[in-house]
């Protein structure tokens, strides 16, 4: 079950790590030890990590088993084009509904320190009340990428779980003026 509160404080964070290297321990990663820090800064804590192996399968069984227990998954790994790299469709067969813009406004961030960030799919949706996000596989891209989204993380985790009431005064957003004039 998703953490009863959204507040920005403690919300419970998993990181599935999807990585045949890792997976069958020939590569250490320190992703889940650099993003814990940035986490926190978003009041927000690092509860889980678990590796897989680019299995389609086992990703979209980790990723419902992950969210049924937090309140924001993240994935590493599995975001490029690559014959095993499969994290994107695992994502896509079990969200309830995409949301494309975490992805371009990653890749965005991401081409101003890459042009290979033009070959990333990565994407995020939602999952019975959790947030799933794709980073990429390497440790520091998977950092940049979640700066890109953590000033909207703890706002989306309202949202889902029905935390907010008016949107404009939780985030300070105005509507544009009235150019017509």
């Amino acid at each position: 079950m998703n953490e009863p509160s959204a507040a920005a404080s403690g919300v419970a964070v998993a990181l599935l790590l999807c990585s045949d290297r890792a997976a069958a321990g020939v590569r250490d990663d320190a992703t889940a030890e650099l993003l814990a820090p940035v986490l926190a800064a978003a009041g927000h804590r690092l509860a889980t990590t678990r590796v897989v192996a680019d299995d389609r399968a086992l990703i979209e069984a980790a990723l419902r088993e992950l969210a049924a227990a937090h309140a924001v998954v993240l994935t590493s790994g599995g975001t490029g084009i690559a014959a095993r790299d499969v994290t994107v469709e695992a994502t896509r067969a079990v969200i309830e509904r995409e949301l494309p813009g975490i992805g371009e406004a990653m890749r965005a961030r991401s081409l101003l320190v890459t042009p290979m960030a033009m070959l990333s799919r990565a994407t995020a949706g939602t999952l019975r009340g959790a947030l799933i996000i794709n980073l990429p596989g390497s440790p520091r891209g998977a950092v940049e990428c979640l700066e890109v989204v953590r000033p909207v993380l703890t706002h989306a985790v309202r949202l889902l779980a029905d935390a907010v009431r008016d949107c404009q005064a939780e985030v300070g957003v105005r509507a544009p003026k009235d150019q017509s004039r």
